[in-house]
């Protein structure tokens, strides 16, 4: 499997939840970009959080200061840890990586169900 997250559910608002993606499009040296993305019922897909190979990470702005991406290069994994969370973060989210096989990958989505 090249991609596949986990770690969506239903949680209240003001919880945290951490989202994690693993396969062998995560094995270091890989890929290029990480990155999550959400699509919100009735919305288009959208970026949330990129983490390059040097390190860096960007966020959309509304996730700044509460999302962070992060990676484990022993378990081949990236992680999206949510604070704060909020009804309208309610989305299924995707990780997505493009490797320097030259392709994108996309995992298969997890939901998350923020309540107010």
């Amino acid at each position: 499997v090249q991609l596949q997250a986990s770690g969506g559910g239903l949680v209240q608002a003001g919880d945290s939840l951490r989202l994690s993606c693993t396969g062998t499009a995560t094995t270091p040296g890989t890929y290029s970009m990480a990155a999550w993305f959400r699509q919100a019922p009735g919305k288009q897909r959208e970026w949330v959080a990129i983490l390059s190979n040097g390190g860096r990470t960007q966020y959309g702005d509304s996730v700044k200061g509460r999302f962070t991406i992060s990676r484990d290069n022993a378990k081949s994994t990236i992680y999206l840890e949510m604070n704060t969370l909020k009804p309208e973060n309610t989305a299924v989210y995707y990780c997505n990586t493009r490797n320097t096989d030259g392709r994108e990958y996309w995992g298969q989505g997890t939901l998350v169900t923020v309540s107010s």
